[in-house]
């Protein structure tokens, strides 16, 4: 109950920046991403591929939901095609564990296993909720930081 309080303090409420634990487990990037939504859309002019509506994305214990996800391919020196990374946007939710975010929008870098998520944040968490414009998550590391009006409210509480 008060590792919330502390690392908010710790950081300085003030800066307006705050590092916390985010998932009970650290994620693996490298595990294959299943996707499942009501449409998809392939172009194949850019290489890239539109799955619209109720789409979930899970990847071990993470799962991403948003309205719409744009997958952007990418292809190395050999010709090997993979997921570069994944655009999310309406209604946006990433749950990994105990811990859940909300957004307008995320962004999903598959190689370096970063989530950034920005427009009207709510990180939910069992010692509390915060807000802010902007959420990055390393799943990698199963850490996160806010950015740009973070706020919360700290209850005094029993134990």
């Amino acid at each position: 109950m008060f590792c919330l309080p502390m690392a908010l303090f710790s950081t300085g409420l003030s800066a307006q920046v705050a590092s916390i634990a985010f998932g009970a487990v650290k994620a693996d990037p490298s595990q294959p991403v299943e996707v499942t939504a009501d449409t998809l859309d392939v172009n194949q002019a850019d290489g890239s591929a539109r799955f619209v509506g109720n789409v979930v994305i899970i990847q071990g214990v993470m799962r991403l939901s948003a309205n719409n996800v744009l997958v952007i391919y990418k292809q190395d020196e050999s010709g090997k095609t993979g997921v570069e990374r994944l655009e999310a946007t309406g209604s946006v939710i990433l749950v990994n564990g105990p811990d859940a975010a909300e957004a307008e929008k995320a962004e999903y870098t598959i190689d370096s296993g970063t989530i950034v998520m920005t427009g009207n944040v709510l990180l939910s968490q069992a010692t509390g909720t915060l807000t802010s414009n902007r959420l990055v998550v390393d799943l990698t590391s199963g850490t996160a930081s806010l950015s740009g009006r973070v706020k919360t409210i700290l209850n005094g509480g029993e134990n």
